[in-house]
């Protein structure tokens, strides 16, 4: 993966903010919530899914 997050973690990852599923877009290095319009960045191979740290998807 571009983003060198292990494909065990992006299993159990969920948005802090709605409990759902985050989709991986390694192209960006981001993770997506489609429910919440959302995305968190991934810096170094870690993903910053802290609710405080989410970006609306323009």
């Amino acid at each position: 993966m571009a983003s060198n997050v292990s494909k065990e973690l992006l299993n159990v990852l969920a948005c802090p903010k709605c409990k759902s599923g985050l989709k991986h877009d390694s192209a960006k290095k981001r993770l997506l919530c489609k429910k919440c319009s959302v995305f968190y960045e991934i810096k170094h191979g870690i993903p910053l899914a802290l609710e405080d740290k989410a970006k609306k998807i323009p």
